[in-house]
């Protein structure tokens, strides 16, 4: 796991002593992630997937990507896909990233990288590996984090960090057992590169077999801890914890995460990811749950509608929308609508052609006039007499239906 480290740990700032008074906080569950599927179809682990949104929040979903070896030609991303209202943390431990958004952002991460881009008001972007990487194949490890934007900052300009290893505090344990990297947040005034919308707190830390690692944490903050790959122990009551599952802490002013003394030869110590944010939330948020992700956070039900609608419109900034909609109407002019690269022609669009290929567009699908069996009639007049021109827009020397008059 190559994610940056230190040459001589113990030449690196301490972390502070937590106080005796502190409060140490007691682990409410440990939740073993489930497998899965994304993008085009690369591994992951469902990282929140049982949790309680309430102790989640202001973090919305967690993906761990891998630890997959790929073949060559194996390696897999996504397609072109919306995001609002939130923003993405993408981590690469092992491996390297590709991206690119219709804001202009972009750029490729490797080991101990992190790309944080905020959606805000709305934003297209595609993730995928490099092509030498699909030739070649190898090692592909990271994490993926969404987290949630203040109702204030929801229509926020869309941004990109691109934060270079290199960039990330280190902090070492009292004994020098364990080494803790600040991506954002701070801890004991040692800030991390990444610029928040939400006060959080994000670290990766290295436990040594058999070492001990205290930290101080924010009492208004929640407290999360994701083990990447090794075992240990969680909590002052040492609850067994191993890869693949997230500890969810109570309240207090301190955690406490131990390494196991013996680990796996793939795994010589204990990684884990630890998360901390300002809790908003009185209700649970209106969006899908953890196993069947939303591109979209919002805070009613009015509001994910809409946005459903302005990814179907692609009304999405940087995003330059094509006229191509059919509507019958009293002259020959015909309608528009909207669509947009990078989603393919007439997929989402309210006026994209039958899925069963008849040229009927949905407004006269959806009329009497269109009914079958006057619906097939009408696809065979439209397919004779309407024809497409460069810009999209679609002309025929009458929009009449046989034996209808036009509405």
């Amino acid at each position: 796991m190559p994610a940056i480290t230190a040459q001589d740990i113990t030449k690196l700032e301490r972390v502070p002593v937590v106080s005796e008074t502190a409060r140490q906080r007691p682990v409410r569950e440990v939740i073993l992630a489930p497998h899965g599927l994304e993008g085009e179809g690369f591994p992951v682990r469902r990282a929140f997937a049982g949790a309680d949104l309430t102790d989640l929040d202001p973090f919305v979903h967690m993906d761990q990507m891998g630890e997959v070896e790929y073949a060559p030609g194996e390696a897999k991303g996504t397609p072109w896909h919306p995001h609002r209202g939130f923003e993405t943390v993408t981590y690469i431990l092992d491996g390297v990233f590709e991206h690119q958004d219709s804001n202009g952002g972009g750029g490729v991460i490797t080991n101990g990288d992190t790309q944080w881009m905020t959606a805000g008001a709305g934003i297209l972007h595609i993730e995928r590996p490099p092509e030498r990487l699909v030739a070649s194949g190898g090692l592909f490890h990271g994490i993926q984090l969404w987290v949630n934007l203040p109702k204030a900052e929801k229509w926020a300009p869309p941004r990109y960090q691109d934060l270079r290893a290199n960039q990330v505090s280190l902090l070492a344990s009292l004994d020098a057992g364990a080494l803790v990297r600040v991506i954002a947040g701070d801890v004991a005034g040692r800030r991390g590169p990444g610029q928040t919308y939400t006060p959080m707190t994000m670290l990766h830390a290295t436990i040594s077999p058999g070492a001990r690692l205290e930290l101080p944490w924010r009492p208004e903050f929640n407290a999360l801890a994701y083990v990447l790959a090794g075992a240990g122990m969680v909590g002052s009551e040492r609850r067994p914890i191993a890869s693949g599952e997230l500890a969810v802490f109570g309240p207090g002013d301190a955690i406490t995460l131990e390494a196991a003394s013996v680990q796996e030869s793939r795994s010589p110590a204990l990684e884990a990811l630890l998360l901390g944010g300002r809790q908003r939330l009185t209700t649970r948020p209106t969006t899908s749950s953890s196993r069947t992700p939303n591109p979209r956070t919002a805070r009613s039900k009015a509001r994910v509608r809409s946005h459903s609608r302005t990814a179907r419109r692609a009304r999405w900034p940087g995003v330059r929308r094509r006229r191509s909609r059919m509507s019958v109407r009293s002259t020959p002019r015909p309608g528009r609508s909207t669509n947009s690269s990078p989603f393919p022609h007439g997929e989402g669009s309210r006026s994209s052609v039958s899925k069963r290929g008849d040229a009927c567009p949905r407004s006269i699908r959806e009329s009497t006039s269109c009914a079958t069996p006057a619906r097939r009639a009408s696809s065979r007049w439209l397919r004779a007499n309407a024809q497409p021109d460069p810009r999209g827009r679609w002309h025929g020397s009458s929009w009449r239906i046989p034996g209808k008059q036009a509405s």
